[in-house]
Parts: C-alpha cells; structure tokens; sequence
C-alpha cells in the first residue's frame, strides 16, 4: 500500500507557473502507475496527466497539452506536475493517484487504486 501527499499548489496570476509534487510512502512510485487529476468548482474530477509504471509513457488532457509536464523522481519517491502558461480554468483542486493494478498510462479514476487529499491551485485573470 502507499500513500500519496500533494503540495505545491497556491495561487498564481495567469500565464504564471507552479509545481505539483506528489510525494510517496509505504512503497516506491516505480512499482505504479501515476496520474494527476483536478477537479475545477462545480465540475467533475477530471483526468489531467498520466505516466505509464516503466516511466517512459505519458498522456496528458488535451486541455493542458503542450503546458503540463508529469515526472518521477524514483530517488526521491516523487512524481511531478509542471504547470507552465497557467489559465483561470486549470484552477481546481489537484489529486494525484497511483494504480496497482495497470502498468499502462491511465486515463480513467477508477483504475486508479490510491489518492491524494488534494492541493488548491488557483490561477487569477
């Protein structure tokens, strides 16, 4: 079992950049699947960034294509979001999420077998 920590998230300026980490304990974030999600006032957890268990696979939301960066840093049980060129819509609160069970990238919550308590990223016009 592992468990997940966000942080890194705050309020930003549109066009402005933040970093999302998704710190890991109990076992290593090599041995999962990883993605990020985010979940916007009034709407529905959605899929932001995905990173396949071997690390060289990702897929990201076409809304933040080209803007976001998911990572791992095995070294230090830590999984990333880069957010760069920031827009009043990406903010939401931001989930990450480990998958036991599939090694691929995964684009669906349910595959995902454990969260985050979630980090607040609220970007102003």
């Amino acid at each position: 079992q592992v468990q997940l920590v966000e942080s890194g998230g705050g309020l930003v300026q549109a066009g402005g950049s933040l970093r999302l980490s998704c710190g890991a304990s109990g076992r290593t974030v090599s041995n999962y699947a990883m993605g990020w999600f985010r979940q916007g006032p009034g709407k529905e957890r959605e899929f932001v960034a995905g990173l396949g268990m071997s690390g060289g696979l990702t897929y990201y939301a076409d809304s933040v294509k080209g803007r976001f960066t998911i990572s791992r840093d095995n070294a230090k049980n830590t999984v990333y979001l880069q957010m760069n060129s920031l827009k009043p819509e990406d903010t939401g609160v931001y989930y990450c999420a480990a998958s036991a069970r599939w090694i691929g990238v995964l684009k669906t919550s349910s595959k995902y077998d454990y969260w985050g308590q979630g980090t607040q990223v609220t970007v102003s016009s």
